[in-house]
């Protein structure tokens, strides 16, 4: 379910020898499912543990997860970094906006959920995000701006450029193609 990487199991298990003995760490996502999902680690003292919790061995400790969780974290990864700027901490999750959908979804489903897990997170860097109006019978997939995106100049090279040509080599011979029905024209509506 979740990657540890050697170098973050080797910064927990320093964390978790200061701590009282038992101590493990907690893995979670805050509203799991929905745009504002966010993720965390935190320690888990022996009492904090719940009897339906997940548990993960790694060398040295368990990682907890509440059951809750735990569709959301599925291929999740953890790392340790250091570079010039200090030590840092990563946590990936992929499925904690929108957990995994199958292979053999509808294509409205996969392609919202490439929207969520892929292609969402790099517009919130600019405060913008995109969702998925409906898929037309001749395959085109209909998107919606929002946030920063919307009146943004660079909107048409990120529609075709970024994730049109993503999602037509993600879905070939399902999509044709993505259209904006986004109204980019500034006004009330505008995001600034």
């Amino acid at each position: 379910m979740i990657t540890i990487s050697e170098t973050a199991q080797g910064h927990f298990c320093k964390l978790l020898s200061q701590q009282p003995e038992g101590t493990n760490i907690r893995v979670f996502v805050v509203n799991p499912g929905t745009p504002n999902a966010e993720c965390g680690v935190s320690y888990c003292p022996p009492d904090a543990v719940d009897p339906e919790d997940v548990h993960l061995q790694f060398d040295g400790f368990e990682a907890v997860v509440d059951p809750q969780s735990a569709p959301f974290l599925e291929a999740a990864e953890i790392d340790f970094v250091t570079d010039q700027m200090g030590s840092q901490l990563t946590l990936k999750a992929p499925n904690a906006k929108m957990s995994k959908v199958p292979d053999d979804a509808p294509l409205a489903d996969r392609v919202e959920y490439v929207l969520q897990s892929q292609i969402n997170p790099g517009l919130a860097s600019h405060g913008g995000q995109v969702v998925l109006t409906e898929i037309t019978e001749d395959g085109l997939a209909i998107l919606q701006f929002g946030g920063g995106c919307n009146g943004c100049s660079m909107v048409d090279v990120t529609l075709k450029e970024g994730i049109e040509k993503q999602l037509l080599e993600l879905f070939p011979g399902e999509l044709s193609g993505v259209r904006d029905a986004t109204e980019h024209q500034r006004g009330e509506h505008s995001y600034y």
